[in-house]
């Protein structure tokens, strides 16, 4: 429909009865301003967004020499292997410290970009729980026969009802058996049974707000030892501790633009990435003292939208590094990157390679 006539049409939708208003827009192909919940959250223009995924067409095949020549100290993992959620893909890889694909997942997906933001080893590694941020759904995977067995959200339609998610992020299961969620335009975290009923919320999808009880935009949720849960706000640029009754108990301001996926260290400190362009990555104290950080500004050690770094057994740090297109871990002492998978700056499906990779996860291999 040409722009002039869709103008006109607005216009008398403009000065005609609710109801009528409604039939015509479904009539005119335009049901998607009216979902299944009382309210539609306007797109701020600090949120992660499917329309910045790389365009499969502009893939970048890397030359053999290239995937050779990253950074690989197998000892950097200290003998741990990395799941990846290889968004762009639309698949989940298990790799070795040396490189190897060990264990794969395929979505089968209607484009692209799809697949799991995140993948976290659950069920003494038995199963897999991925969140599937851009097809609204939480979904674990049974790392033997990689079946699907649990599952929830509705593929592809977003919802504020029970049932129903929007944008889920960082998808935990918790040792009750329950699911925990950072359901971003929701503006909210719940906790789903194993029953897929809510049985808690922090936050309403009524209200977004950086005030007591509610939540802006939440992309982090991560659960820590002592049964607390670490929340980041994208809207705001805080991080927010709930106790074991969801009670908030810890407020702090991030020193970064975009926080993205909390993460608890050693040192009982905040482990943040910051999702924009050069990318950064930040240790600070809960008094709000910067102890280490990572960022460049060009070359090879800049990053570009990280959305997850975390601290492993031997104090280096492993990030996905999302639009770099690589996954890398960071040598603390030295900021060297010492250990990499996929090719920076060049997307790609092939050995090697990696299209957005969204989110990881590590696991001792037996022996």
């Amino acid at each position: 429909m040409r722009k002039r006539h869709k103008k006109k049409i607005l216009l008398i939708l403009w000065c005609m009865d609710a109801g009528l208003v409604t039939l015509l827009l479904f009539i005119l192909g335009m049901p998607h301003l009216f979902q299944n919940q009382s309210y539609t959250v306007a797109m701020s223009a600090d949120e992660k967004d499917s329309d910045e995924m790389v365009n499969p067409a502009t893939i970048k095949p890397a030359l053999k020499s290239e995937i050779a020549n990253t950074p690989k100290n197998d000892s950097a993992l200290a003998g741990f292997n990395v799941l990846i959620a290889d968004r762009g893909n639309n698949r989940i890889i298990e790799v070795t410290p040396d490189k190897k694909i060990v264990w794969e997942y395929h979505f089968i997906l209607p484009r692209a970009g799809l697949g799991a933001d995140d993948a976290f080893f659950t069920d003494n590694d038995k199963t897999v729980i991925v969140n599937l941020e851009e097809y609204h759904i939480i979904q674990q995977i049974d790392y033997a026969t990689k079946k699907v067995i649990w599952q929830y959200g509705v593929p592809g339609v977003h919802g504020s009802k029970e049932g129903f998610l929007n944008k889920p992020d960082d998808a935990y299961k918790l040792p009750n058996g329950d699911v925990i969620t950072a359901d971003i335009r929701n503006c909210r975290v719940i906790e789903i049974s194993p029953e897929k009923k809510i049985v808690r919320q922090y936050g309403s999808p009524l209200h977004c707000a950086n005030a007591p009880g509610f939540l802006n935009k939440p992309n982090g949720d991560t659960p820590l030892p002592n049964g607390h849960i670490l929340v980041s706000n994208i809207i705001g640029g805080t991080v927010i501790e709930l106790d074991e009754r969801w009670n908030p108990i810890f407020s702090m301001r991030m020193p970064v633009h975009y926080p993205s996926d909390p993460q608890p260290t050693k040192a009982g400190n905040i482990l943040i990435a910051d999702y924009s362009n050069p990318g950064k990555i930040v240790e600070i104290t809960r008094e709000g003292n910067i102890i280490w950080q990572y960022y460049y500004e060009k070359g090879e050690k800049k990053l570009n939208k990280p959305s997850l770094a975390i601290e492993l057994p031997n104090g280096n740090i492993l990030a996905n590094d999302d639009f770099n297109h690589r996954v890398i871990v960071i040598d603390k002492r030295t900021n060297a990157i010492v250990w990499q998978y996929g090719v920076t700056a060049k997307a790609g499906g092939a050995y090697g390679q990696l299209f957005v990779p969204d989110g990881v996860d590590i696991r001792k291999p037996s022996p």
